[in-house]
């Protein structure tokens, strides 16, 4: 009988080996961090102000001497966090005429969004920091083992200093897009774990939410059973 084939996890088609505090760690030893930005309205400003606008744009891309990588997400709008305090809005309101209204507004909504799909775009600056060790691999090593197995292992205290300098230049990001009037935030664990699940997952991220991982109490390692002797030492020092 011919042997079957293991089933491969979606894990090794993935380039992502760890996301810890706020920082992704990549197969090949690499940190990524994302930040989110807030936009503007380019058309709506003046010729002066344009003008302005360009010419720190252009100081900020010669300010950086890191790579960068500018990500523009679009996804269906989701109302239904918004409609939920619509309805809890109505049930608390106790004037009629503000209730029909309500009410009214719950109704356009939905059927606005079954006659249109509307969309968002979230705009993203992911950081890139390359550690020493990984550098110093040669390109054989990067081209045929960039597996997690083979990655350049990262102690505690390795990465609390890689952070570090990945911290000082998401600190240079914000400061150069801030003079433009564009507003960042590093996203944390929970939300970097949401952004890679609604991209490789997009059906199902519309109908599929994840769990905060605070709310995560089920150990997924069993923990090892202590030999009967030592349960039987520990019941006679109760004792």
């Amino acid at each position: 009988m011919a042997k079957k084939q293991p089933i491969s996890s979606t894990q090794e088609y993935l380039d992502i080996n760890e996301i810890r505090e706020g920082v992704v760690i990549l197969k090949d030893g690499g940190m990524r961090m994302v930040l989110l930005a807030s936009s503007i309205n380019f058309a709506l400003k003046s010729e002066a102000e344009q003008n302005a606008i360009v010419g720190r744009y252009q100081g900020f891309l010669n300010a950086i001497n890191f790579p960068v990588q500018i990500v523009i997400q679009s996804r269906k709008l989701d109302l239904e966090k918004y409609i939920e305090k619509l309805n809890l809005r109505l049930k608390a309101e106790t004037n009629e005429l503000i209730q029909l209204q309500i009410n009214d507004y719950i109704e356009f909504i939905k059927r606005l969004i079954t006659l249109a799909n509307i969309m968002e775009k979230k705009f993203f600056v992911v950081i890139s920091y390359t550690p020493p060790k990984v550098q110093a691999r040669s390109w054989f090593e990067k081209i045929f083992h960039s597996n997690a197995s083979s990655a350049p292992l990262i102690s505690d205290q390795e990465f609390k200093k890689f952070k570090e300098e990945l911290v000082q230049r998401a600190n240079v990001v914000a400061g150069e897009l801030g003079a433009l009037g564009v507003k960042v935030i590093p996203l944390n664990t929970q939300q970097l774990i949401e952004l890679y699940y609604s991209c490789y997952n997009l059906e199902e991220a519309e109908t599929e939410k994840l769990t905060q991982i605070g709310e995560m109490s089920e150990e997924v390692i069993e923990k090892p059973v202590a030999p009967k002797a030592e349960i039987e030492k520990e019941e006679i020092k109760k004792q």
